[in-house]
C-alpha cells in the first residue's frame, strides 16, 4: 500500500504527464489516501483532465477538488453566445437528441436538462460541450426516460460485469429494484469502478445507479 508522500508523487507525476493539464498551477494534498487538488486552470475542460488524470493513479481511496476555473480575457463570452454555442454543438452531435435537450447558462456555467433513451446519451451531450470556449462548470441533469419493459437486468449487468472487469468479478453484488441499480462490494481500481458503472447504465431499462463499491488495492 503506498504511503500518503508517494500517493503525492505519483498524482502529481501523472498531472505533469498529462498534456492538457499545467501541473504547476494545480497543488496536491494527500491525508489518509484521499487527494486533494486546488489551484486555478485555466478552463474547465483542463479542470476535468486533472481530475480524469489523479483517478488514474492507483492507491487513491478518494478525490476532493478545489480547483477554480480563471479563464482568461481572449476565453470570456457572455452567456448567450456561450448557449449558442452549446446548442449547435448538441445540434452536430449525432448521439446526443438536441431536441430533448434544454440548455441553460449562468456566468458561464452550463446546465442541461430534459430526457434521453440512453446514459450513453447524456455522457455524449455533457462531453460536446465541455471544451467550450468560456465554459466554467457543467452541470448534467438530463435525465432517462422511463422503460415500461424491464429486462432481467441483474443477469445482464453481472454478465457485463463479468466480461469487463479485470479483477474479479465475483466480489461486485448487484442489487436491482425496479428501474434503479446499487452496486456494492469491492473493485481493485478506479479504470474497474469506471467499468462497473459503465456496465449498470448500459443495461436497457435501468434510469439510476448507486454506486457503493469500494477500492481496495
Amino acid at each position: 500500500m503506498k504511503t500518503d508522500t508517494q500517493l503525492q508523487q505519483d498524482v502529481m507525476a501523472e498531472l505533469a504527464w498529462e498534456p492538457s493539464v499545467n501541473a504547476a498551477q494545480i497543488g496536491v494534498e494527500v491525508k489518509d489516501g484521499v487527494v486533494t487538488l486546488a489551484g486555478h486552470v485555466g478552463s474547465f475542460v483542463e479542470k476535468w483532465e486533472a481530475e480524469r488524470a489523479a483517478q488514474r493513479v492507483s492507491g487513491l481511496k478518494g478525490l476532493a477538488v478545489e480547483m477554480d476555473v480563471t479563464l482568461p480575457g481572449s476565453s470570456k463570452r457572455n452567456d448567450v453566445d456561450i448557449a449558442r454555442s452549446a446548442r449547435s454543438v448538441l445540434e452536430w452531435t449525432s448521439s446526443s437528441p438536441q431536441h430533448e435537450i434544454t440548455v441553460m447558462v449562468e456566468a458561464g456555467w452550463i446546465t442541461l436538462t430534459g430526457e434521453v433513451d440512453w446514459e450513453y446519451q447524456r455522457q455524449a451531450a455533457a462531453r460536446a460541450i465541455r471544451g467550450l470556449m468560456g465554459v466554467t462548470g457543467v452541470s448534467n441533469q438530463i435525465a432517462l426516460k422511463p422503460n415500461v419493459s424491464m429486462m432481467p437486468v441483474k443477469s445482464d449487468i453481472e454478465a457485463a460485469l463479468k466480461r469487463r472487469i479485470h479483477s474479479d468479478a465475483r466480489h461486485i453484488v448487484v442489487g436491482v429494484q425496479g428501474t434503479a441499480v446499487t452496486l456494492t462490494g469491492t473493485v481493485r481500481s478506479w479504470s474497474d469502478l469506471d467499468s462497473a458503472r459503465n456496465s449498470a447504465w448500459s443495461t436497457p431499462g435501468v434510469r439510476s445507479v448507486a454506486d457503493n463499491l469500494t477500492v481496495v488495492y
